[in-house]
């Protein structure tokens, strides 16, 4: 069964994102993983959404989805990030 990794994210440091923009897509797709979305102008509806990014990740499971985000290379490359 499909798994879906959803995160809201706000950026602070444009500079630190962008390096981890361009090496994390190598690591999700080595566990199987693709981008559904990332980022973009959201439209709020209704209520309030408090981050300006949003990022989907389907994995082929959940098993995919946990090995990646615990894999090293993705632990090397989380602190860009946070």
């Amino acid at each position: 069964m499909k798994a879906y990794l959803i995160a809201v994210e706000t950026v602070h440091d444009e500079a630190m994102f962008a390096e981890y923009r361009k090496q994390v897509v190598d690591t999700v797709k080595s566990f199987g993983g693709q981008f559904i979305a990332r980022g973009g102008k959201a439209t709020v509806l209704e209520g309030q959404w408090q981050h300006p990014r949003t990022v989907i990740i389907e994995f082929p499971s959940r098993e995919s989805a946990e090995g990646w985000y615990k894999s090293a290379d993705y632990q090397k490359i989380i602190g860009l990030r946070l």
